[in-house]
């Protein structure tokens, strides 16, 4: 069965995006050296948060670094209606974190290998360079 990525629902693309992202952060911690579990936990969270996670989208969305079609797919993540709001994010930093899930889940799924390799590269080299950023 072959998905039709282009029709998927926001919050489907999301739930991949969101699985991708963590393992490309990951896999990015245990080379940069990072082997303590709860270092490892504790690193990986300052990258997958919502806020986060909010601040790179938001970031390439003030910049033309996104493609029109990503904007727009990007829109449509950040417009999803879950019906839930986690704890520890305010209901506009889950919103663009969906966005950003959302953007991850569709190279991934359209198989844009080089494009995704770049999204992802970008992501970690701006919250590197951010260490903390507003929300």
């Amino acid at each position: 069965m072959k998905l039709d990525v282009k029709q998927m629902k926001s919050l489907a693309l999301a739930y991949m995006g969101d699985a991708v992202y963590e393992v490309y952060v990951r896999e990015y911690l245990l080379k940069s050296g990072e082997v303590k579990p709860n270092e490892l936990h504790q690193r990986a969270v300052t990258f997958v948060s919502a806020k986060a996670q909010a601040n790179v989208i938001l970031a390439w969305l003030k910049t033309d670094f996104l493609t029109e079609e990503e904007k727009k797919v990007t829109i449509r993540g950040r417009n999803a209606k879950s019906g839930s709001i986690p704890k520890n994010a305010s209901v506009q930093a889950y919103r663009y974190s969906t966005a950003f899930e959302t953007l991850i889940g569709y190279h991934y799924l359209l198989d844009h290998k080089e494009r995704l390799d770049t999204l992802l590269r970008k992501a970690i080299e701006h919250l590197e360079n951010q260490k903390g950023g507003s929300l």
